[in-house]
């Protein structure tokens, strides 16, 4: 078998999160969790100089130093803060009476549901949500979506060789040749890793099985989390995957291209029969915002065809806005051409979650 694993440490990961701290009122930060920016002139179209608190998952690789820029040249003043997307979600629930944030942005819908569910959203139709495509907004107007996502599973093709590779998470949990090769995440504060929860315990969907997952679901998902690696608290996850330390893993189809250049390694990508779990990346307006008319402005201006376009080919991603697509880049182009999306139930999945979670970290973890 042509499966070798390095136990080199020369990488380090080069990015890192901007955690939430404490915000104090009226939208000001205490200097450690957001990044900044406001318009030469400081007011947007609503006449209003105060910048609005911006939360986000979707920070990383340059995006958030893009957005602050592009929004100032447009004449919105923005305050970024980011963290995982269970951390910013459980942050706006914490502040729910008393809110600071003014727009939250790069969430998937099962923590939408979650916000919506409490009362923490406020329904808001934008200028551009007609261009999106079918299916994607919340059907009440709660949330609409700005980038797809694809949770793409990958191989480093240096230690893992094509006809070695496995052909889902099944496999690698299944086939005992593949222990200590893939990652698995229990970073469950952060989204993606929830995601690849969801994608493997609707698997074994079971109505009479504890919290909806059969016996063996549950025994399956020990298996993953026991003969797996994970990945240390701030450590990039592509940087496993390129040295070797953990070269199977799930990759995000929005910075493939990127981290692939900057760590310099080959990948090769993994289709299950299954289906590739794929979310959206969407946006909504806090409840409670004292700028509800400039987080309506700001939200109208970000999703729009043109700036999802632009963002589309500067960062590589796939826009939900259809009109924006034309940006696309051939590389991403590529990459979704001929992938199948995994059908997830997410009612089922934002049900049970916060279940999982504590199940996973009480009692396997």
């Amino acid at each position: 078998m042509n499966i070798k694993k390095s136990l080199s440490k020369g990488l380090v990961a080069a990015s890192s999160l901007l955690l939430l701290m404490g915000c104090a009122s009226g939208g000001t930060s205490n200097g450690e969790a957001t990044a900044s920016g406001s318009a030469e002139g400081g007011s947007s179209e609503s006449g209003s100089s105060e910048a609005l608190v911006v939360y986000t998952n979707s920070d990383s690789n340059g995006r958030g130093d893009w957005l602050i820029e592009q929004a100032a040249e447009a004449g919105f003043a923005i305050e970024l803060v980011a963290a995982g997307g269970g951390d910013v979600t459980n942050r706006l629930v914490s502040e729910k009476a008393n809110p600071i944030a003014d727009v939250v942005f790069g969430l998937n819908h099962m923590f939408y549901e979650q916000l919506k569910n409490e009362d923490i959203l406020i329904s808001y139709e934008p200028a551009w949500a007609g261009e999106i495509e079918e299916g994607i907004n919340d059907s009440e107007g709660y949330y609409h979506g700005l980038v797809k996502q694809a949770l793409i599973m990958a191989y480093n093709l240096e230690f893992v060789a094509e006809a070695d590779a496995p052909e889902s998470y099944l496999d690698v949990v299944n086939d005992e040749q593949y222990q200590g090769l893939y990652q698995a995440r229990d970073d469950l504060g952060a989204g993606t890793a929830k995601v690849i929860v969801a994608s493997i315990l609707t698997q074994f969907q079971d109505p009479e099985g504890e919290l909806g997952v059969s016996e063996e679901g549950w025994a399956f998902i020990d298996r993953f989390y026991e003969n797996g690696v994970q990945i240390p608290e701030g450590e990039n996850h592509f940087v496993a995957l390129a040295s070797g330390d953990a070269p199977i893993g799930t990759i995000i189809s929005g910075v493939v291209e990127a981290s692939m250049e900057q760590y310099g390694a080959d990948m090769a990508y993994i289709h299950p029969e299954i289906g590739t779990p794929q979310v959206v990346e969407g946006v909504a307006i806090v409840n409670g915002t004292e700028h509800e008319e400039q987080a309506k402005e700001f939200v109208d201006w970000m999703g729009s065809a043109e700036v999802q376009g632009e963002f589309a080919a500067e960062f590589n991603a796939m826009p939900a806005n259809e009109e924006a697509k034309e940006q696309v880049t051939d590389f991403q182009k590529q990459l979704f051409e001929g992938l199948e999306s995994q059908q997830i139930d997410w009612a089922f999945v934002t049900e049970h979650m916060d279940a999982w979670v504590e199940k996973l970290e009480l009692e396997i973890f």
